[in-house]
């Protein structure tokens, strides 16, 4: 593992902002299909907290990279789930995340801060 990001097989984030399309229902009421979020890339020494929307890579699949919201932490990473409880495209499917980066914001269509994890 690296000391100042993620595991070496594991691919970070690029620059320090990025833009991300949401594809498909998994975070869905909170984001929907089409919805840009800003980003920032993750940064050593402020890890993600639970309830945290986050930009995630897993182990497992390192070429996939998802829009999740972590449940907790978990030895080598994160436990991420969807808000749609009935797309299991998450951890449950692929195990631990690596976050890479933290969802900021909704930029488009509806520009504004991201609401808790639905009940």
């Amino acid at each position: 593992m690296s000391e100042t990001g993620p595991p070496d097989d594991v691919p970070g984030l690029a620059t320090r902002w990025v833009l991300a399309r949401v594809r498909g229902p998994s975070m869905s009421p909170t984001l929907k299909d089409g919805d840009r979020l800003l980003v920032a890339r993750a940064r050593p020494g402020s890890p993600p907290r639970p309830g945290d929307v986050v930009l995630a890579r897993f182990p497992a699949r390192p070429e996939l990279l998802v829009v999740k919201r972590v449940v907790r932490p978990v030895p080598g990473g994160h436990w991420v789930q969807g808000d749609n409880p009935s797309v299991a495209d998450d951890s449950r499917a692929y195990g631990v995340a690596v976050v890479v980066g933290r969802v900021l914001l909704r930029v488009r269509p509806r520009p504004g801060w991201l609401p808790a994890a639905p009940q």
